[in-house]
Order: structure tokens, then sequence, then C-alpha cells
């Protein structure tokens, strides 16, 4: 099979999968390519309220095949940011499933999700010192409010792998699970991710994210939607709330 972008959609979560096992899923210039686009039709499905975003076997991504930076190092570096500026701009819950590898660009894909849960074994590297590679401004400053300027530059000064324990630690990961474990987690956790009101995660995002002009924006949904109502009626009737908000596809 050809390197490419797996996805699916059940139970109203969307599984993106990077595949190109002959590489330890190393993205190619036309998966960078792809991935934006492929978010934007799975951020305009109503019937998808979070993503997971994971690679093919036991491997998360070794990066950007290096074969793509011969030619225009600039370029592939361009392509990579715009992914990772899509994974970050999706509005939905995004969660990064960890296993093996998640090095250079795959360490950019999984900082750009809202959450990265990892396999025991798993190795995490940014690795731009390695190949003389200057680190984009927008991708340090997200890896810097992940984990602190100090790691930050434990991780971009020596381009050294750090194990799943220690990415835990640092903030890099937020969960660390037993071989074997990490699937089911994954389902259980989106489970209860999709049950949950898009219009508190929607506009939570957007607060953590540091967005600041978008108050009033919010405070206008809130009363349009009926969520807190039905949130309320739920609790006090001891049943399952039934949210309507949805993310605006426009």
């Amino acid at each position: 099979m050809e390197p490419q972008l797996l996805h699916t959609v059940a139970d109203s979560v969307a599984t993106v999968v990077v595949h190109h096992p002959a590489k330890r899923n190393a993205m190619t210039a036309a998966m960078w390519r792809a991935l934006p686009p492929l978010l934007d039709t799975l951020a305009a499905d109503p019937d998808v309220r979070a993503l997971v975003l994971t690679g093919e076997g036991g491997t998360f991504c070794a990066g950007a095949d290096i074969s793509t930076l011969r030619e225009s190092p600039e370029e592939a570096q361009g392509l990579a940011v715009r992914a990772e500026e899509a994974v970050a701009a999706f509005p939905k819950p995004t969660l990064a499933a960890v296993r093996g590898h998640c090095v250079g660009g795959g360490s950019q894909l999984a900082a750009a999700c809202d959450l990265r849960f990892a396999e025991e074994g798993a190795l995490f590297g940014v690795t731009p010192a390695k190949l003389g590679i200057v680190y984009p401004a927008s991708s340090t400053r997200r890896l810097a409010s992940l984990v602190g300027p100090a790691t930050a530059k434990y991780l971009l000064f020596s381009g050294e792998l750090v194990d799943a324990e220690r990415a835990l630690r640092s903030g890099l990961v937020d969960e660390v699970l037993p071989e074997g474990g990490l699937t089911e987690r994954v389902v259980e956790f989106t489970r209860i991710l999709v049950s949950r009101s898009q219009l508190t995660q929607a506009a939570a995002k957007e607060f953590a994210n540091g967005r600041t002009d978008r108050d009033t924006y919010w405070a206008g949904q809130a009363r349009g939607s009926g969520d807190t109502a039905e949130g309320v009626a739920a609790f006090l009737e001891r049943r399952q709330p039934r949210f309507a908000w949805n993310v605006p596809t426009s």
C-alpha cells in the first residue's frame, strides 16, 4: 500500500492513521499536503465529535521522510507547519494515541493535538538539531507551552529521545498506558469526550489556547444553545444529557 493517511469515523470519533510502515510512518510531502483538507472535511462532519491521530502498527510517526528534505528543506518544513496548524485548529477535541517512536514531524503533530496518550515504550524526540534545521517559531512556542522553556530547550538543543515516563512528568504526555492498554483507554476516553457538551469543549479549547477576543461570542452561544438547561435537567433527572449544540461548519 502506498504511503497515505487512512481515516474512519465510528461512534462519533474520527480516527486518522499515518500509514507508511516501510519507513516507520514517516510523512511524505503528499501526506503533509493531504492532512489539512482531510481535517477540514472531518471538522465539517456533524457526526464527528472528537478526533484521534495515530500511526499504523507499533509506531506513531518517525517524522518527515528525509528524502523530502533533499530538494527543498524550506518547502518541506512549510508543509509540516501547515499540517501542524491544521491539527491545532481542529475545532473539536483531538487526541494523539502514541506507540513507539514519535519523533521530529511526528512530535509536531502530537504536540498540536489537545491531548496525548502514550503506551509504555513510546519514545519522543524533537530532532532538528541533528539535521541543522531551524525549528519553526510556531512549533517552538507550542512545545514550550506544553513542557516549559527548560524542557523545550533540552529537547531542541540535544535532539535526544525521552521515554514515555519522562514525557509524562514534563507534560508532553497526559497519560501512559501499559503495553496493550492504549486502544482500550482511547476508546473509553473518547466515549467520554463525545458525551460531553461540544459548546463547553469548543469554548474551553479557544480560551486555553490563548484567544482573548471571543468572550462575547461564547456568551451568546451559551445563551442560545440550550446546553446549560439540558445539562441541569439531565443532572436533576439522573439521566445522560442530550447536548444539541454543534460546532458551526462555516
